[in-house]
């Protein structure tokens, strides 16, 4: 079983791989190398996750490890804006901080650590990918507008100013995937965090109330995360290094 099913997972992997070099898209090997990485870190997981979820220490460390794998994964995008790496770890931790804090805090879903860990983890991931966006949207937008940063520049108004555009554009742009997503929930998609509720008993109603309070924390934590972000790295009279 297990060796029919990673077949069938090389096979679909493969096909994305072929399908990408027929048309010249630069990602070689990038396809295999993330889903050997999945099986790999999700495996170790499912071997933990029995005493993470007996253990609070446990869980706190493995919510650190997300937050540390989260910023390492997005710092990649920003290490060559201002201060990239350090704003990165600091949007992650407080965008993600405050929205699972106050989705437990409004008991939009019952506190306990299988819950903790699922919640957190989404949330986290959510604000990396707005984090991530945000940055490299940043990045194309300011070489793209050079001239104007340069005019505000020669007006004598500061980088925050001269930047202020760019910097609400890419926020914008890194924000509306995620919401497009959450308006075709249930339409178009069905959330993990709504069919696994579903698979573990809860009522239809209950499930999608998990589901709701999750969507609406993704979006609080990526919009805190990518206003940060971009409040510190305009902070500077030079522009992003091109990749």
């Amino acid at each position: 079983m297990l060796i029919q099913y990673g077949l069938s997972l090389l096979l679909l992997v493969s096909l994305t791989v072929l399908l990408l070099a027929l048309f010249k898209i630069k990602l070689k090997w990038q396809p295999y190398i993330a889903i050997a990485r999945a099986v790999i870190q999700l495996t170790v997981i499912a071997l933990l996750l029995r005493g993470i979820l007996t253990s609070s220490w446990m869980l706190v460390a493995f919510i650190a490890l997300m937050f540390a794998t989260a910023t390492h994964t997005s710092a990649k995008h920003t290490q060559k804006l201002h201060r990239g790496i350090a704003t990165t770890f600091i949007a992650i931790l407080t965008g993600a901080f405050i929205s699972v804090t106050l989705i437990f805090g409004l008991g939009l879903v019952p506190l306990g650590t299988p819950n903790i860990v699922a919640v957190a983890g989404i949330i986290i991931s959510g604000t990396m990918t707005i984090t991530t966006l945000t940055a490299r949207n940043f990045s194309a937008l300011a070489h793209a507008c050079q001239g104007e940063i340069e005019a505000w520049w020669s007006l004598g108004a500061t980088s925050p100013v001269a930047f202020k555009r760019i910097a609400r554009e890419a926020i914008t742009e890194a924000l509306t995937p995620g919401l497009d997503q959450t308006r075709a929930t249930g339409l178009v998609t069905l959330p993990g965090t709504f069919v696994g509720a579903l698979m573990g008993g809860a009522s239809p109603l209950l499930a999608a109330q998990l589901q709701i309070a999750v969507l609406a924390g993704q979006t609080l934590g990526g919009a805190i995360a990518a206003l940060l972000l971009t409040s510190i790295i305009t902070r500077t009279t030079v522009l992003p290094q091109r990749d």
